[in-house]
């Protein structure tokens, strides 16, 4: 069974280079999923296509914060990994606080995503 993998980030350069990097880090069979904003984030999870989301925190309609938010409230089984360029203390205390697992400062490297991927035990 594929281990299901959700790109959220409204920027499609964005999406591709971090496909690029997952595709590269996790060499197991992945399936891989994207979504523009928050609102399709959350339907690809309650399709059961985010046992892993990389969320981006600033995106229309619904930011990476609301992603968190309701996946705290619904008590969610995912491992949420944060990829922004807003790296202000302010900003990652709260996606920790929401239930992000980690996060990382865009722009996102394969081998960042290995060492993290490893660093908090994905694989």
């Amino acid at each position: 069974m594929p281990l299901h993998v959700l790109i959220c980030d409204d920027s499609s350069i964005s999406r591709k280079m971090v496909k690029k990097a997952v595709s590269i880090a996790l060499k197991e069979e992945v399936e891989i999923s994207q979504a523009q904003n928050g609102v399709e984030a959350l339907e690809a999870y309650h399709n059961g296509k985010a046992d892993i989301m990389f969320l981006d925190l600033t995106m229309p309609e619904m930011d990476g914060f609301s992603v968190l938010e309701k996946l705290k409230e619904e008590h969610a089984k995912t491992v949420v990994i944060v990829i922004s360029a807003d790296i202000q203390p302010e900003a990652q205390k709260r996606v920790f606080e929401l239930g992000a697992t980690a996060f990382i400062k865009k722009p996102i490297t394969p081998e960042d995503l290995n060492k993290k991927i490893h660093e908090i035990g994905i694989l």
